[in-house]
């Protein structure tokens, strides 16, 4: 994946939400975004997964810069769940094996191993609208996982579950995504949650309080270190790579009001 020059302007906006981004992220990388709330870390997955187009410069997914085949290669987990109210949970996370192609009774049974591996599975008959929103969001994350896509996006993909269940779903994806083929791109407000399912964390930041975001710096994570969540949270080294993050993020000039971007 290859960013250059990246930079968006909303249409009727007085400013452009990103400008001048570059980003290179090599096939099977993980990598974490954050950023202060408004920088535009959801934009910049809207433009690399091709539903918005850069105002300019260029994005780059798997040598493809058309929008429908980047959209093809990308399994994109919205920060709404997006469920569909009317199917069961089940069928939520089998559709988007359904979409492949692959038969009915094939797809729901991947589906329900995911579901089982996430706490779901007693749930897998239920409406979306008889779970609470970190239950949905959980099934948002198995439908994205069980799609199989080349890239994975992940917009504040455990923002909904409550701090046990985050922890547990958190080692959970450590354990899940390695080893695994994909390209992760994950957007997140949590420091530790970046530096423990990335490779590299990178800071979506402005230089000035009106200006647009771009990466502006970059960290080392703590993904290929196999020893235990709460192992990594206590190690000295981990928490100071939390305090530098969390100092840079400090630095960035605060947004004008009525200025706040997406």
């Amino acid at each position: 994946m290859a960013l250059e020059g990246l930079g968006h302007t909303y249409p009727g906006a007085h400013r452009p939400v990103l400008a001048d981004l570059n980003l290179s992220v090599p096939v099977g990388e993980h990598i974490a975004v954050v950023g202060r709330s408004g920088c535009g870390k959801s934009t910049l997955l809207s433009l690399i997964a091709g539903l918005v187009e850069p105002t300019t410069g260029t994005a780059v997914v798997l040598d493809e810069h058309r929008p429908a085949r980047r959209l093809g290669a990308c399994a994109l987990m919205p920060q709404g769940d997006s469920l569909l109210p009317w199917l069961t949970l089940l069928d939520n996370v089998a559709i988007s094996r359904r979409n492949q192609r692959v038969s009915r009774r094939a797809a729901r049974t991947e589906a329900q191993r995911m579901l089982d591996r996430l706490g779901l599975g007693v749930w897998s008959d239920a409406r979306p609208a008889a779970l609470s929103a970190g239950m949905r969001q959980r099934a948002a994350l198995a439908r994205a996982l069980l799609a199989r896509k080349p890239v994975l996006l992940a917009d504040e993909p455990l923002g909904a579950l409550d701090a046990i269940t985050r922890a547990e779903v958190q080692q959970w994806l450590r354990e899940t995504i390695t080893g695994t083929s994909a390209t992760l791109v994950m957007v997140t407000h949590d420091v530790d949650e970046a530096l423990l399912l990335a490779e590299r964390v990178v800071l979506l930041a402005r230089t000035e309080a009106d200006g647009p975001a771009r990466v502006v710096s970059a960290w080392p994570g703590w993904f290929s270190d196999d020893r235990p969540r709460e192992a990594l949270l206590g190690d000295e080294g981990f928490a100071a790579a939390r305090r530098e993050v969390l100092q840079s993020l400090a630095r960035e000039p605060h947004l004008a009001e009525g200025g706040a971007a997406r």
